[in-house]
């Protein structure tokens, strides 16, 4: 099983996602509603594994459209995650990165969304997350599920808070 690591933050992420941003909006050629940077590396300060989550959001009737043309590239497609996501990655030398196309109204985007402010305008609740983070890494011994399932309870509750702030 390959090791998870979990690795302090690194400020020149935001400087990749612009680098993904301008080739996922070249590539999708104005398909793309927006382009956002999710997961833990969208969070200042806050520790991550080393790849780099985009959501490229696409209207319901070029959603299709925006699956081939990224599917075309060169990209390894993973199909739908089971919430109406489709997942692509594609490793570097030093990180790798997922983009996920998905609708406008779709329900794990606007949670992904959410959690990613809450945990930005909360810096106590994204440490505790790093906490989290790191403690499941080192007890997974590369077992993804364990890591992942760890995290579900933390990351549920975080959404419930920022729903009750908005």
């Amino acid at each position: 099983m390959r090791a998870i690591k979990v690795v302090d933050y690194d400020p020149s992420w935001p400087l990749l996602f612009a680098d993904i941003n301008a080739e996922i909006s070249t590539l999708l050629g104005g398909l793309a509603l927006s382009i956002d940077h999710i997961g833990s590396t969208s969070v200042s300060g806050l520790a991550a594994k080393r790849k780099i989550d985009l959501d490229a959001v696409i209207s319901e009737e070029a959603l299709p459209a925006a699956i081939e043309i990224v599917r075309a590239a060169d990209f390894v497609f993973h199909g739908d995650t089971g919430e109406n996501r489709w997942a692509f990655t594609r490793d570097h030398q030093d990180y790798g990165f997922r983009l996920y196309l998905c609708g406008p109204d779709n329900r794990a985007h606007r949670e992904r969304i959410l959690f990613r402010n809450y945990l930005r305008k909360h810096p106590e609740r994204a440490k505790a997350y790093a906490d989290l983070k790191r403690q499941l890494a080192a007890e997974a011994n590369g077992d993804w599920d364990f890591y992942t399932g760890g995290k579900t309870e933390f990351v549920a509750e975080t959404i419930r808070l920022a729903v009750l702030k908005t």
